[in-house]
């Protein structure tokens, strides 16, 4: 391999993967070195007893964003095969309410008035209409552009400054819901999406409302093969445009001469110059890899705490019908997990329990008899780097949660999990956290670290803790606008 490249992209995730993709059709020379021995970042696999399973995310929104990435005229769904399991989702609540919502708002509308009655149909509508409102006038300026700043928003004009008045930056989330949803099944439904992007829903924006248009409105999907399929082409993708991957190799510095970078040295002692390097990490990795305190963007309000950490596991679980593609099962009060994340910093004592059937989810075949479940509860991240000493009891109480819920049968059991500290150590600097920092006040939007980071001249950031923000398509976008940086850049200097 050659030991200088234009670009050295630093970690194989989606943002990274979608960077290459682009970088290397422009025809620069590209490196990605990744320290695990597969690409997929937190999209990852892992094989138990023969058979594969999703460890990350479970759900694709906006499959849009990819649809330039791969070769000329083709659309996500010609590389990869989108499914979409009916109903959608099943919410199951401690008063024995269940709830189930399909890919058709007017289904979903239909359900909700046959489960919870025509006024909560009708504030359903309602709060989506309002969501789609928030999507249109922010998603132009706060996603698909590049990371807001003040000066460039005053700069748009007053027709654009009164399109900003609605995105309800103002507001909590959690206030927004007390003004429009009346009905408790369904505000905690909405309550939700805050742990979208790892936040509380007392202090998240009301701006949050549009992630329930991006889901209930535009769609949400499966994979077949699960979402490291996605991974995987975007890989393929890249190595046909003449991308090299380097995989179980670690960046232990970026080198820098005279404020600008110069390549990277990897941990087995070599150096591999570039022009250009971009990090495909959590922003707290930076400090470490720059070698001294980094530029941190602007903060108009002190800085927000870690978004949500979580506890992820894999059950063995005999398989039978009826059972739904994506299971929520909500306790009593669901703002007390929000409390006992954010102002206890402890593991929920009665925590939402998220399951995902990966056979009916991606058409992801289990065992002879049994089916992989993918279970999920948030946690704190790991604000002192010491695990919470209620970590321990998590399985159990999980398993038992699930059994008393009959989500489990006696015999099921988990073989495969994952904790708040195992996530620190698998992503560096982020403590465990899943989307970098909590989105929370009014300047949420302008504290995330931008593509292009100030701290260096042709350093750059694409990632799920950066612009625009956590998930699949976001981090896919924080690769579009850091490839875009780059070439640029490139472009300019011809």
């Amino acid at each position: 391999m050659r030991q200088r490249v234009d670009v050295v992209v630093v970690g194989a995730g989606i943002g990274g993967l979608t960077a290459a993709v682009l970088l290397g059709a422009a025809g620069l020379g590209v490196r990605v070195i990744e320290r695990a021995s597969r690409v997929g970042g937190k999209a990852g696999v892992q094989e138990i007893d023969g058979i594969e399973v999703d460890t990350g995310p479970s759900l694709l929104t906006l499959p849009h964003v990819f649809d330039d990435v791969f070769a000329a005229g083709q659309e996500l769904g010609d590389v990869v095969e989108l499914v979409q399991p009916e109903p959608a989702f099943q919410y199951v609540f401690r008063d024995g309410t269940e709830l189930l919502l399909h890919h058709d708002p007017e289904r979903s509308r239909s359900a909700i008035e046959q489960t919870l009655g025509s006024d909560a149909a009708r504030e359903f509508q309602e709060y989506l209409r309002h969501a789609e409102r928030i999507w249109e006038a922010a998603a132009p300026h706060f996603v698909f552009a590049e990371a807001p700043g003040v000066r460039r928003l005053l700069g748009l004009g007053p027709r654009r400054w009164a399109e900003f008045s609605r995105i309800d930056a103002l507001s909590s989330l959690e206030r927004s819901l007390s003004r429009l949803v009346r009905e408790p099944h369904l505000r905690d439904v909405f309550r939700r999406f805050a742990t979208y992007n790892g936040s509380d829903v007392r202090q998240a924006p009301g701006t949050l409302a549009c992630i329930a248009h991006v889901e209930l409105g535009l769609g949400a999907y499966g994979v077949r093969g699960g979402l490291h399929a996605l991974g995987r082409a975007l890989e393929g993708a890249a190595r046909g445009v003449g991308v090299e991957f380097e995989l179980g190799q670690s960046v232990r510095q970026v080198m820098q001469s005279g404020g600008t970078v110069s390549g990277v040295h990897l941990d087995d002692g070599r150096s591999i110059g570039a022009s250009h390097v971009l990090l495909n990490t959590d922003a707290g990795a930076i400090e470490n890899l720059l070698g001294h305190e980094w530029q941190k963007p602007v903060e108009p309000e002190r800085s927000a705490p870690r978004s949500m950490s979580a506890y992820t596991g894999i059950v063995r679980a005999r398989r039978r019908e009826g059972r739904r593609a994506h299971t929520v099962l909500f306790p009593s009060d669901y703002l007390q997990e929000f409390a006992d994340i954010f102002d206890r910093r402890r593991v929920p004592r009665a925590p939402a329990i998220y399951v995902c059937a990966l056979e009916k989810a991606h058409a992801r075949r289990g065992w002879a008899e049994h089916e992989p479940l993918f279970v999920m509860i948030n946690a704190p991240a790991l604000a002192t780097g010491v695990e919470d000493a209620a970590g321990a009891l998590v399985p159990q109480m999980l398993t038992e949660a699930l059994l008393e819920r009959g989500q489990l049968d006696v015999g099921d059991e988990i073989v495969w999990w994952r904790t708040p500290a195992d996530l620190a150590r698998e992503f560096p600097g982020s403590q465990g956290a899943l989307y970098g920092e909590a989105f929370h006040g009014p300047w949420a939007a302008f504290r995330r670290p931008k593509n292009q980071l100030p701290s260096a001249r042709g350093l750059y950031l694409a990632s799920g803790s950066g612009h625009p923000g956590g998930g699949v398509p976001l981090a896919a976008q924080s690769g579009k606008q850091a490839a875009a940086s780059i070439l640029g850049h490139v472009r300019g200097a011809r």
